[in-house]
């Protein structure tokens, strides 16, 4: 029998939100890969001369992507952006899969067939404490799926009895989405994936003060491993704070062992960063 979490719903009462008495919701912000989850899509990288492509992972691409075309290993490699056979060609809705599941449920269903400490990323914990008690979550990834196709896989986890109900979403942001890229004021396609991710996260505040009314006892964290993105995200909750000066917002780093939790404030000089056991249920 596949392993579960299930089991653990029978031990875990509902934890009311700690603010909800005052009207105040915690939203919780997740990047996917590496983050909540490991799949195993692979990045591919093209020899400059041969076109011979060299499949990669995303945590080893994340480690080498610096280095392509400069001296040494990675020297005559180069990403292409093409969405159809490009380098992340898998991290892309593809059309002749219609009527079939795309890559991403693809990559998901052969994850759960795995045991689940290989797929299971930092944040898995928190991302299914907040599912269980119905927090909403904005899911923030550089994927470029349609954001449905995000959906269908996270179901996935709820049909084989990982996650105990669908998430209540807040926001789906694959950034790489040509669509979602527009609506993000990227027409071009010019902005990096941090920057996406910054306006983003802008966006999914504005969501949660929309849907759920603004309030002052709002509180706000996103979770990413990887640097790059947090100094943005970083970036983005200081515009926000000051913006909205009462609330509290978090940026929980993935990146290490154990991963940190840290408040932003709307100065330079944020609160000291507090160590978080990777296995502990609450984000906040």
């Amino acid at each position: 029998m596949k392993p579960t979490q299930l089991d653990l719903d029978l031990r875990l009462a509902k934890d009311p939100d700690r603010n909800s008495k005052h009207g105040g919701r915690s939203f919780y912000f997740f990047d996917i890969d590496d983050n909540v989850l490991h799949l195993s899509t692979p990045i591919y990288i093209f020899h400059r001369q041969t076109g011979e492509e060299l499949a990669l992972g995303t945590a080893k691409f994340a480690q080498i992507q610096h280095l392509l075309g400069k001296p040494g290993e990675y020297e005559d490699f180069r990403v292409d952006t093409d969405d159809l056979n490009g380098s992340f060609r898998r991290f892309r809705d593809n059309k002749k899969k219609r009527g079939r599941p795309q890559f991403f449920v693809e990559d998901v269903a052969a994850a759960l067939a795995r045991p689940d400490y290989l797929w299971k990323g930092p944040s898995w914990d928190c991302f299914y404490y907040a599912v269980y008690n119905a927090r909403p979550v904005s899911l923030i990834t550089a994927r470029g799926h349609h954001p449905d196709t995000i959906k269908q896989g996270i179901s996935l986890l709820v049909k084989e009895g990982f996650l105990p109900a669908e998430p209540n979403y807040l926001d789906v942001f694959p950034v790489s989405n040509s669509a979602v890229r527009r609506g993000l004021g990227d027409r071009g396609k010019r902005l990096s994936t941090a920057v996406l991710k910054k306006k983003a996260i802008i966006k999914c505040v504005g969501s949660a003060m929309k849907k759920y009314g603004p309030s002052s006892m709002h509180r706000f964290g996103m979770s990413d491993d990887d640097p790059a993105n947090i100094a943005l995200i970083i970036e983005a909750v200081r515009i926000l704070k000051k913006r909205h000066p009462l609330n509290s917002f978090y940026v929980i780093h993935t990146d290490r062992t154990p991963f940190t939790k840290e408040e932003i404030l709307a100065g330079e000089e944020d609160l000291p960063r507090e160590d978080i056991c990777p296995d502990q249920l609450e984000l906040f």
